[in-house]
């Protein structure tokens, strides 16, 4: 009998997860809102916003801040000025983006398409979204008027919001023609308008009168910061919304007096390289005054950094590695005596600013014979876990101390990050282009139990990543942000207790730890970990709080400067206004 019972509790389990099962796969991920009435859901389940997935709810109306979206007869019809338009339909974006994006969702009663839309009902946790959106006074019917309505046009009004046009890093008053016509604006609180952001002149005439509320004097960057023997570069996404291969940034500057200055020996390793004609030209000029060139770097990047086979023809020796691993570093070692590390690839992206970057400059001997080892492993051709595991050394260089650590033989995260972690008692700030590892997410979320403030800020490409973290640190009460910008935030970095900075190639994921070839320093000191404790700040308030629960697409209108970049941002083959997210 108790047999029989054991099967028939097994035959429920299985029912019941098949139904489960079924039930999720019927479901359908919202992606992207473009009004409270017209979606983009996940419908061949690819993660891209695709031309022929547009959801619109049949029988109802709504306002939008979204200014191509705008409903002039809804809007005669309440008897609404331009600005109180813009600013319900900032609400009704802002309540149907909260309701529905991200969320896995039914669509009922669907019909035809027309030349753009499908339409249909959606359920959301059982419930109709078309009641959902009556029932708040955001959605209309014909020739009706919410119960709600006075209530909900007063909440507007209160609103201080402006439009920024991203193209031109302007902004303007609501009821301002110029801001009206921008190809490329979003609507947002006058509180989180950029610092560098410039007032159109045309509607804010009194900008510099000494009642203005929003001063725009902020801290430029990238900047850099010199310790004695130790420099350390951030470079900045919110300021540089387009690259180049002009040589112009600071960043790019210092990496090409070093080179300049080389007298015997340049080691590059390198995941790929664009051609800076500046750095080029530095790089062939050092071949031709006979110091020696060599290069490892990775395989599988040919498509993406085709000219980096060029720069291999410059080299006395290269070595590439497999393609199943990714060679990831991004370090030059100068004369045997100076290492140049961190974040930045040698792109253009890199070189111009365009991607937040860190990168740090040590004269040193010592570490530099370090890194050499490291570099001379790949150069042999014994890459990834064929490589030896070095020595684990801090070295003193002047008051710094610093932790150079490679990958995969070092499990740096494990073994070195999650320590310092767990021994965090004030704060621990991330500037990071993902976040997957598990323990690293288990030490941050201990961490914040036991009261040490966790910030992050994620790069929206980085978001979508199989295996990211950001879910389940926001669900553990974890301040997570992501970024709003075109350029990404491509740092790999942490900063502990004005103590300790952690940085270099390494993702903060599994693959970055126990598989590609990699280098991360953690660097100990007071001055530097300020410096970039302060910079994080500066980028946090740059970015709106309204991305500490919302998710962006990373090539939309929404990220600042993403399309008209010339940038494949979220790499769908799409750049720019081919991308459905800026159409």
């Amino acid at each position: 009998m108790q047999r029989i019972f054991s099967v028939i509790f097994i035959i429920l389990l299985f029912a019941i997860f098949s139904i489960s099962d079924i039930s999720r796969k019927s479901a359908v991920k919202i992606l992207q809102v473009i009004t409270a009435s017209e979606v983009v859901a996940d419908l061949n389940n690819n993660n891209i916003a695709d031309s022929n997935e547009y959801i619109c709810i049949p029988n109802i109306e709504v306002l939008s801040a979204n200014l191509s979206k705008e409903n002039k007869s809804l809007q005669n019809r309440l008897k609404l000025t331009d600005t109180d338009s813009i600013k319900l339909g900032y609400l009704s974006d802002n309540f149907a983006d909260i309701t529905l994006t991200d969320k896995y969702v039914k669509l009922t009663n669907r019909k035809e398409k027309d030349y753009k839309c499908i339409y249909s009902d959606i359920l959301i946790n059982g419930e109709s979204y078309r009641n959902k959106l009556l029932v708040s006074g955001y959605g209309f019917e014909k020739d009706s008027t919410p119960a709600n309505f006075n209530s909900i046009l007063d909440k507007a009004r209160k609103l201080n919001l402006v439009i920024l046009n991203h193209k031109s890093n302007k902004y303007h008053k609501l009821d301002c023609e110029y801001g009206q016509i921008a190809n490329d604006a979003i609507i947002l609180p006058q509180r989180q308008i950029p610092k560098d952001a410039k007032p159109c002149k045309y509607c804010h005439i009194t900008h510099n009168t000494k009642s203005d509320k929003f001063p725009h004097s902020a801290k430029k960057y990238p900047d850099i910061v010199s310790a004695g023997d130790v420099k350390l570069y951030l470079t900045d996404l919110t300021t540089q919304l387009k690259p180049n291969r002009n040589c112009t940034s600071s960043v790019c500057k210092e990496v090409l007096n070093q080179i300049n200055s080389a007298k015997s020996s340049i080691d590059i390793a390198l995941y790929g390289f664009d051609n800076i004609p500046e750095i080029t030209k530095a790089i062939t000029n050092a071949k031709a005054r006979s110091v020696k060139i060599n290069i490892v770097y990775d395989n599988s990047t040919k498509s993406y950094y085709p000219e980096t086979q060029n720069l291999l023809k410059i080299a006395d020796k290269t070595s590439g590695d497999s393609k199943e691993t990714l060679m990831h570093n991004k370090f030059i070692i100068i004369d045997d005596s100076k290492v140049i590390t961190g974040s930045m690839n040698f792109s253009s992206t890199g070189f111009s600013g365009f991607n937040t970057n860190s990168l740090v400059i040590i004269n040193s001997k010592e570490i530099a014979n370090i890194y050499k080892s490291e570099f001379n492993q790949m150069l042999n051709g014994k890459f990834s876990i064929s490589k030896s595991k070095h020595k684990i050394k801090t070295v003193k260089v002047g008051t710094i101390n610093i932790t150079p650590l490679f990958s995969p033989q070092d499990k740096a995260i494990t073994n070195h990050v999650v320590p310092l972690i767990n021994n965090a008692k004030s704060y621990i700030y991330i500037p990071a282009f993902v976040i997957t590892h598990k323990d690293l997410a288990q030490a941050l979320i201990n961490a914040k139990n036991r009261g040490v403030e966790v910030k992050i800020i994620i790069d929206a490409t980085g978001l979508y990543s199989t295996g990211s973290k950001t879910k389940l640190l926001r669900d553990k009460g974890i301040d997570v942000k992501v970024e709003n910008y075109a350029g990404k935030v491509h740092s790999k970095s942490i900063i502990i207790d004005d103590r300790y900075i952690i940085t270099g190639s390494m993702n903060l994921s599994k693959s970055g730890e126990n598989k590609n070839d990699e280098n991360m320093l953690i660097i100990e000191d007071e001055r530097l970990a300020k410096y970039y404790k302060e910079f994080f700040k500066y980028i946090w308030l740059k970015i709106p709080d309204k991305y500490l629960k919302r998710n962006i697409r990373a090539e939309s209108k929404a990220s600042i400067g993403s399309c008209y970049d010339g940038i494949d941002n979220n790499f769908d083959g799409k750049i720019d206004m081919q991308d459905d997210g800026c159409r």
